[in-house]
């Protein structure tokens, strides 16, 4: 579109440093929705039975998802200013640093991060996620990614709230090879080597490359890099057959036959880490103590993957009634869980039930200039205004960003004195 700098700027200017955006459906052929996306029922195969069905609402993306048959624009997000529609991918093109800020944009010259909602009746699949070295091969990025359960949008788990992350301690690389080399007998069994973890409204993990997780049926908000690559290393998951292609589709064409290619591709030592989760696991911590005055900002997702600050997320909670001022000198995305407000000019109104291809008022892009000077957030409702909304990398200080386990010292604090006993 040849004046979109010139739309972005208007829209810009006219959002105060925000932008609205469109809903962004993204379906998967080989799983099935779990119907908590807030999509009207009769939307969920709206792209028809051959695409499967929509399980995915993707925020805030300028990447592309990498489904069969997809659409050209499958994944991006748009812009919506009055009458007009632009993907958030064209004016971060034209408008670089006055969107995303000037370090990120001199670094990666693009937004490049996304985050999700993904929403599913049972599990996915045992699979990992290449890292950049590996996704490099096949003109792709690497993905590590995050969850975080939210409870608005939990009210029930599904099939299967569980997670089978990583291997047993004591597994082998050949018993992951033999597991391979019966994918086509049934259920190849490479989940007797897991071990799965009851997944928690609240809570969440950090999910490095090359981990196999099985993900679970709760809803999941997932701050990730902006890729969508992965190898799929379940051969069948409720009884559905996996085809053989999602476990090499981002592998080199000339390893599609080596057993052991593929399970060396896996980070072995993360894999079968005794304390996966003392060194994955993440619960939320209050950013200062403000609830007496109407408000509660709290990090969801913090840490670091191999000592790198790649993406994290906050959650923000705004009592009826009141309004606060939030500031973050980074560019993100935000998503309206509960409530209805507004967030500067813009309205929030967290949506009951979507049509397929309706606008929203829940979901918008706030620039970096408009986040360091800060922006405020009032709820005009009744009920608690619940946002989340993520970053990208390097977005705050070291000493600002927690590591994973520091929610344990704020749980230490928080719990009463133990009575002495008599």
């Amino acid at each position: 579109m040849a004046n979109v700098a010139k739309l972005a700027a208007d829209a810009l200017t006219a959002g105060n440093g925000l932008l609205r955006l469109a809903p962004t459906w993204v379906p998967r052929s080989f799983l099935q929705p779990g119907k908590r996306l807030k999509l009207h029922p009769a939307d969920y195969y709206a792209l028809g039975t051959h695409r499967g069905g929509i399980d995915e609402r993707w925020f805030g993306s300028t990447t592309f998802a990498m489904n069969d048959n997809r659409a050209a624009d499958e994944g991006l997000s748009y812009v919506v200013f009055g009458k007009e529609r632009f993907t958030l991918k064209d004016a971060v093109e034209e408008l670089g640093a006055d969107i995303v800020g000037g370090s990120i944009w001199k670094k990666y010259k693009k937004w490049p991060v996304y985050s999700k909602f993904f929403d599913n009746m049972g599990p996915i699949p045992h699979h990992m996620h290449q890292n950049d070295k590996q996704a490099k091969l096949v003109g792709q990025e690497g993905k590590p990614e995050s969850y975080y359960f939210p409870p608005q949008m939990n009210q029930i788990g599904n099939n299967f709230p569980y997670t089978f992350m990583g291997f047993e301690p004591g597994t082998t690389k050949q018993n992951v090879i033999d597991a391979l080399a019966r994918w086509n007998d049934g259920d190849n069994g490479i989940l007797d080597l897991s071990k799965a973890y009851r997944l928690k409204p609240g809570t969440g993990w950090l999910i490095p490359p090359c981990v196999l997780h099985a993900p679970g049926s709760l809803v999941t908000y997932e701050p990730q890099w902006g890729s969508d690559v992965f190898g799929m290393y379940q051969s069948m998951v409720e009884g559905r057959a996996v085809p053989r292609a999602l476990l090499t589709k981002d592998f080199p064409e000339k390893k599609h036959d080596d057993l052991e290619y593929l399970v060396d591709a896996l980070d072995w030592e993360k894999n079968i880490d005794p304390n996966f989760k003392d060194n994955n696991y993440v619960e939320p911590i209050n950013i200062g103590e403000t609830s007496a005055q109407g408000y509660q900002d709290r990090w969801i997702v913090y840490g670091r993957f191999g000592g790198k600050q790649l993406f994290s997320a906050k959650e923000l909670t705004v009592m009826p009634g009141a309004k606060c001022v939030i500031k973050d000198n980074a560019a993100s995305g935000w998503i309206t869980t509960q409530g209805s407000g507004r967030i500067g000019n813009m309205k929030l109104q967290s949506p009951v039930m979507i049509r397929f291809g309706a606008m929203t008022e829940d979901e918008v892009f706030i620039s970096q200039k408009a986040a360091a000077e800060g922006v405020e957030v009032e709820n005009t409702g009744t009920e608690p205004l619940v946002g989340l909304r993520y970053f990208g990398p390097d977005a705050f200080p070291d000493a600002e960003m927690p590591n994973i386990g520091d929610h344990k010292k704020y749980a230490v604090a928080a719990a009463p004195a133990k009575k002495k006993k008599k």
